[in-house]
């Protein structure tokens, strides 16, 4: 009975997904009054973000931003349901990689490269990396379980439609072990810019203002298989449209000192986040924790 469910729910949001973008736009924009103005999603909690991100800006700037935030987040929304329809073709038109050659020459030297990136412009097409590789790269991602076992299963297959893989986060030195093992050549996201757990903090920073916990996990393992660094700058060049750039960080992160990478992460970061403040995920509790 649950795969029969699965299935007919995984057909309903296929069916939906075929829908023209244009068409999803439309209902995007009537999303937005809903979201912003009815429900008010989490309206407390992006204030006091783009607030405190931006004390620099009068209040009119920062609603601007605010507002923005909520336009782009029911694009979001739209258009990741699209993914689950959208051809390869159609993909390379509107996420575009700009230097996929310079990525794939470090795997002659590395057997890993590591990609740093936020939670900034339609990071779910970021997973439509498999169609710009060539076949010899097996590209993966991270994920963090999702308690509800169909939107867990619909994100799965979601994110594996352009040929990336998915590694669960609390498996991830198990399955790198095993990719080196069978000498795979990895190029594996990481979305770092979420909140640790207390336990996890390592290293804090200066983030927009803000003094920040950061995840370390894509550095310690890095640093122990030696893999290459490198950043995903992403910009939005229109609705519907992205170019995303990879800029190299460090091809020998062993002789970096420890959490200068994840420091670096984090100030490319800010400045790819200042340049289209509207298109980062306000909406999550990115400070709860405070240091000690």
């Amino acid at each position: 009975m649950k795969k029969l469910l699965y299935k007919l729910g995984f057909g309903c949001v296929w069916l939906f997904s075929c829908l023209p973008l244009r068409l999803l736009y439309i209902l995007s924009d009537l999303l937005f009054f809903l979201v912003r103005y009815v429900v008010r999603y989490r309206l407390g909690v992006v204030r006091r973000n783009v607030a405190r991100s931006f004390p620099e800006k009068t209040p009119a700037e920062r609603n601007r931003i605010i507002n923005g935030f909520y336009h782009y987040f029911c694009d979001y929304i739209f258009e990741t349901l699209k993914l689950f329809s959208m051809s390869a073709s159609e993909i390379r038109q509107r996420m575009v990689f700009t230097n996929i050659p310079e990525v794939e020459a470090l795997l002659s030297d590395h057997d890993f490269v590591f990609v740093y990136l936020g939670h900034y412009g339609n990071w779910e097409w970021v997973s439509s990396l498999g169609v710009w590789f060539s076949e010899g790269v097996y590209p993966c991602q991270l994920y963090k379980p999702i308690r509800n076992h169909f939107l867990d299963q619909l994100f799965l297959k979601l994110r594996r439609h352009f040929r990336s893989h998915n590694i669960d986060k609390n498996l991830i030195l198990r399955e790198i072990l095993r990719l080196k093992s069978e000498g795979k050549k990895v190029v594996c996201g990481f979305i770092s810019d979420q909140s640790p757990k207390p336990v996890d903090i390592h290293e804090w920073v200066n983030f927009l203002h803000q003094d920040t916990p950061c995840f370390t996990g894509a550095e310690r393992i890095g640093k122990k298989l030696n893999a290459a660094f490198v950043y995903l700058d992403v910009e939005r060049k229109s609705r519907g449209h992205y170019e995303a750039t990879f800029e190299l960080m460090s091809s020998n992160p062993r002789e970096i000192p420890d959490w200068q990478l994840t420091a670096d992460f984090m100030q490319r970061l800010e400045a790819t986040i200042r340049r289209q403040p509207e298109i980062w995920l306000w909406s999550h509790k990115r400070w709860k924790h405070q240091r000690s």
